[in-house]
């Protein structure tokens, strides 16, 4: 993969996702939280391909949502 980076991609995350990004940066002693954040999508990406199913945004979040929105525990059932 090539060092160059020519596009820029912005995310907003939660407080506690945003908690868990500094935390795994941290945990793993990574430079900045963009280094974190690509290490996170590789891992990811390598682990589990998205089908493409019709699943709304909203239920990719880290953590689970109510049916208002808000973040829930992280091992929370939104359905539940």
């Amino acid at each position: 993969m090539s060092d160059i980076r020519g596009e820029r991609l912005q995310v907003m995350l939660s407080p506690d996702e945003l908690t868990a990004v500094d935390d795994f940066r941290f945990k793993h002693r990574m430079p900045t939280r963009a280094a974190a954040v690509r290490e996170l999508l590789k891992l990811g990406l390598t682990v589990l391909a998205a089908d493409g199913d019709g699943t709304k945004s909203s239920s990719y979040g880290v953590f689970g949502r109510g049916p208002d929105g808000h973040t829930g525990a992280p091992d929370s059932d939104p359905a539940a």
